[in-house]
C-alpha cells in the first residue's frame, strides 16, 4: 500500500504550503525520467480574435516568483501575451504518470536576465535569433538558411553577439497550480494550490 500524505494523498505530495517547493521536487524527479526535454511545457494563450492557441516551449527558470520562457517578442504567442497577459501552462511527464497546470499572469523579464540567459545560449541558437522572424511566412527555406548565413558573417565572434531588442522572456507569475497523479481507474489525484494574499490555499479535486 503506497504511503499517504496528511490529505490522504500518495506520497509524492508530500505536505509542503508552497506549491513551488513541490514543483521543484516534481521537476526534479522528471528530469531524471524523462527521456526528451523534462522542462517542455505547453503554453496556452487567447489571440485578440479570441482563439485560443497552445504550443510547447521551454522552462529555463523558476522561483517563487514564476516560470520564464524564452522567445520573439514579436512571435505569435507574444503578440497574444500582449494582447491578454493571462495565460496558462501544462507540464506532462509520461514516464511519472503526473502532470502539472498553471494559471497565472505574465510579465517580461529584466533586460539584464534576457541578456544573462541569451549568453548562455550556443553560438547557432543566438544566430538564430537574430535570423528568423518569427511566426511569418516563409516563402521558402532557403530564405531563413541565407539569413542565418548573413548574420554569421555579421557576428563571426561568438563572444560578441548582441541579444536582439526584440528577443526576452517571460515570466508567468502563478495565481493557481494543480498537480496531477495518474490513478487506477482514473480515479486520479489531484491536489489545487490557490493563490491568496500573503499565502496559498490547499484544495483536492474530485478526479
Amino acid at each position: 500500500m503506497n504511503e499517504k500524505n496528511s490529505l490522504g494523498l500518495n506520497l509524492c505530495f508530500k505536505d509542503h504550503n508552497n506549491p513551488i517547493k513541490l514543483f521543484e521536487e516534481w521537476f526534479n524527479k522528471a528530469k531524471k525520467t524523462e527521456i526528451n526535454d523534462p522542462n517542455a511545457f505547453a503554453v496556452g494563450t487567447v489571440n485578440k480574435k479570441g482563439f485560443p492557441t497552445v504550443r510547447m516551449v521551454l522552462l529555463k527558470d523558476f522561483d517563487k516568483n514564476g516560470f520564464v520562457f524564452y522567445t520573439n517578442l514579436k512571435s505569435d504567442k507574444s503578440k497574444a501575451i500582449k494582447n491578454s497577459s493571462k495565460i496558462s501552462m501544462c507540464f506532462h511527464w509520461k514516464s511519472l504518470q503526473r502532470q502539472i497546470r498553471v494559471i497565472g499572469i505574465a510579465s517580461k523579464v529584466s533586460k539584464k536576465e534576457a541578456d544573462d540567459y541569451y549568453k548562455s545560449r550556443a553560438y547557432g541558437s543566438r544566430i538564430g535569433a537574430w535570423a528568423s522572424q518569427q511566426s511569418s511566412i516563409l516563402k521558402k527555406r532557403d530564405d531563413l538558411y541565407k539569413s542565418i548565413k548573413e548574420f554569421k558573417k555579421k557576428f563571426p565572434n561568438p563572444k560578441k553577439i548582441p541579444r536582439p531588442e526584440y528577443w526576452s522572456g517571460w515570466r508567468i507569475k502563478p495565481k493557481e497550480i494543480e498537480f496531477w497523479l495518474d490513478g487506477q481507474n482514473r480515479i486520479h489525484e489531484r491536489l489545487k494550490y490557490i493563490k491568496k494574499t500573503k499565502s496559498w490555499k490547499k484544495v483536492l479535486l474530485s478526479p
